[in-house]
Order: C-alpha cells, then sequence, then structure tokens
C-alpha cells in the first residue's frame, strides 16, 4: 500500500480538481467543506473529493504537502489554491471560474 504522501500525490496528479475535506461531496463535515463544495456544484465542473477524517496519515499528510494547515484544501491542474475562504474570494472575482475553465478544457483536449 502506498504511503500517505504518495496517495496525495497520484490523487492530485490523477484528478484536474481535488478537495481534500472533512466528510465528502454528499455528507460533508464542516461547514467549510460544506462551502467549498457548494461553489464547485455552482460552477458544475467535475472534482473529486478525500475524506480526510478517513484517513489520519493523509488529514496530516496533506498538511505538510501543501504548507497550509486547515482543511479544506483545493488544488486545480496539480497546483495548490487555497482553502474555503480563497475559494470564495477567488469564485466573487471570476478566477475560480477562469482556474476550472482551463483545467477542464486541457482534460478534454487530451485523449
Amino acid at each position: 500500500m502506498a504511503n500517505a504522501l504518495e496517495r496525495i500525490q497520484s490523487t492530485i496528479a490523477a484528478n484536474k480538481i481535488v478537495i481534500f475535506m472533512k466528510g465528502n461531496r454528499n455528507f460533508p463535515q464542516c461547514g467549510f467543506s460544506a462551502a467549498t463544495i457548494e461553489i464547485f456544484e455552482q460552477l458544475g465542473a467535475p472534482y473529486e473529493t478525500v475524506d480526510i477524517l478517513a484517513d489520519g496519515e493523509v488529514r496530516e499528510q496533506v498538511k505538510i504537502y501543501s504548507n497550509w494547515p486547515t482543511i479544506p484544501q483545493v488544488y486545480i491542474d496539480g497546483k495548490f489554491v487555497g482553502g474555503c475562504d480563497i475559494v470564495r474570494e477567488l469564485h466573487e472575482t471570476g478566477e475560480l471560474q477562469a482556474l476550472v475553465k482551463s483545467a477542464t478544457a486541457s482534460a478534454a483536449t487530451v485523449h
């Protein structure tokens, strides 16, 4: 079995948008995770979630990997974007939509 860091890296590499969160898209376990999911649902973009509550190693390692102490954590196109507050701000300015569009457009062109 891969270690937590390898699982984090492979999940980010395999998905254009990944949200490391408490709970999952259908049952967020905290308000910040729920707010982040709500934004991505509004955008209608495909995304993957990772429940850090189900894996204590990933919960700790993702904070080290991103050098960011809180959850949720959003990765788009392999890059760490931020947590709930940053995602909210980017959404309000339209920058998040541009990041998502760029990431999903590049996914559509790769066959």
